[in-house]
């Protein structure tokens, strides 16, 4: 599986990056991941890789690059819950700094960036992402709806979007919600908005599930929560590009 490390001009600097690509030296559907707040490492670039072999062009940047390059944080190996707080005690600085303005100028960047790769096929995107890396992702379709064709979001606080986000979006819609993050109540209301905003969407709540279920490197982790994420991102990849 050809991989390489990159840079992305942006307009606040550079921003590095983690690609993954099929084997096969022909463009693909191109698709921008958004990592979770912990950033790229190896979990990420194991799941990049996972989604290349299935067909697709992936593109993982380093969301915090204003900070310094991946990994900004040292991280242990395993992050459990006595690591966390010491961790937390870095990153939420780092995320309150992370603006609406600067999302939507990353995102620029970004999408210019991967549709003008060789190695990815022409034509509309699609964007995932990860925790706070799901809210990039609803930003991100949501600024651009004539580009991106498929949006998907995990564990992601997306009702958190505000400022008419999740009206714009024109992408088919995928949610995967974290028992632990989401009411039903909130659920529902959260799908209301996306009714009534003409959506072809799903938007669940992944039974028995905690906030972080996808990664396999924090005790939140899931392997139930993780195989449905790629049935559920699989089959919108499939019918959106």
């Amino acid at each position: 599986m050809p991989t390489q490390s990159l840079q992305i001009p942006t307009a606040d600097g550079q921003a590095d990056a983690f690609a993954a690509f099929p084997g096969e030296g022909d463009r693909h559907p191109g698709v921008l991941m958004y990592p979770d707040g912990f950033g790229i490492r190896p979990v990420l670039r194991e799941m990049a890789e996972e989604l290349a072999g299935h067909g697709y062009s992936v593109l993982v940047p380093n969301i915090f690059y204003r900070h310094g390059p991946a990994p900004v944080l040292e991280l242990p190996g395993h992050i459990g819950e006595e690591a966390r707080p010491a961790i937390f005690a870095e990153l939420t600085p780092m995320i309150e700094a992370h603006t609406t303005d600067r999302i939507l100028r990353d995102a620029d960047a970004y999408l210019d960036f991967l549709t003008t790769r060789p190695e990815v096929a022409p034509g509309p995107v699609a964007v995932t992402g990860y925790c706070i890396g799901g809210l990039l992702a609803t930003h991100t379709a949501a600024a651009h709806p004539g580009r991106v064709a498929a949006l998907a979001g995990f564990h992601a606080p997306v009702g958190a979007a505000g400022d008419g986000s999740l009206q714009r979006i024109t992408a088919r819609t995928h949610f995967g919600h974290a028992e632990s993050d989401l009411t039903p109540e909130a659920l529902g209301e959260l799908n209301k908005t996306l009714d009534a905003a003409g959506l072809e969407y799903t938007s669940e709540i992944y039974p028995g599930s905690v906030h972080g279920f996808t990664m396999a490197d924090t005790d939140a982790f899931d392997p139930a929560g993780l195989r449905r994420h790629w049935d559920s991102l699989l089959a919108l990849l499939d019918r959106a590009l």
